[in-house]
């Protein structure tokens, strides 16, 4: 079950929510304030991912050669 990170736009709290299904991810109410439509958060993995610009032939991983 993945977990995915929300933030409220009616309180603004942010939460988090196991969900069994990404189709459920439309089922999710904000546990503060009750919101239908808390908006789902780019994860800080795919962003770091995604942003990095980091090359493979500038990898950090030194094979002590």
């Amino acid at each position: 079950m993945p977990l995915y990170e929300f933030d409220c736009p009616g309180c603004g709290q942010p939460f988090e929510k196991l969900v069994r299904s990404a189709a459920a991810v439309n089922d999710v109410v904000c546990p503060n304030c009750g919101n239908p439509r808390p908006r789902k958060k780019l994860s800080t993995f795919a962003m770091k991912g995604s942003s990095s610009g980091s090359s493979s032939a500038g990898s950090s991983c030194s094979t002590g050669l």
